[in-house]
């Protein structure tokens, strides 16, 4: 198994910022009707910027791994750059090629912050 395959598994079986926020400033909640991943995203801003994210949910490892490894690398950054965020992003996180069912699992976690954020 690589190096990349590894750290999904990882971030699938201990993902980083589960949980929820009570009165976050954007949550989200999205739905893969293809194979029924769930999250729901709470992000608080402060100064312009993603102060805390959490995510809660269920699906697939990809789904899940995603969602831990996207929170990760927004907390702390400008809510205009996670906007500009792109699926580019998310794949360079996961490492691994995805076919298109894949794909849409991936880039669920990216769907509901750019949603949140631009419906807020």
């Amino acid at each position: 198994m690589d190096m990349y395959q590894e750290e999904i598994l990882e971030h699938y079986r201990h993902p980083h910022n589960r949980g929820s926020i009570p009165n976050a400033d954007v949550v989200q909640k999205e739905y893969n009707p293809l194979c029924g991943d769930e999250l729901t995203l709470y992000l608080t801003i402060a100064d312009g910027k993603i102060s805390d994210v959490k995510f809660e949910g269920q699906g697939c490892a990809i789904s899940q791994a995603a969602a831990s490894m996207l929170t990760d690398e927004i907390i702390g950054k400008p809510v205009e750059t996670v906007q500009r965020m792109q699926k580019e992003d998310v794949l360079d996180l996961l490492g691994i090629e995805l076919g298109p069912t894949r794909l849409k699992c991936a880039l669920l976690s990216l769907q509901g912050i750019t949603r949140g954020l631009a419906d807020r």
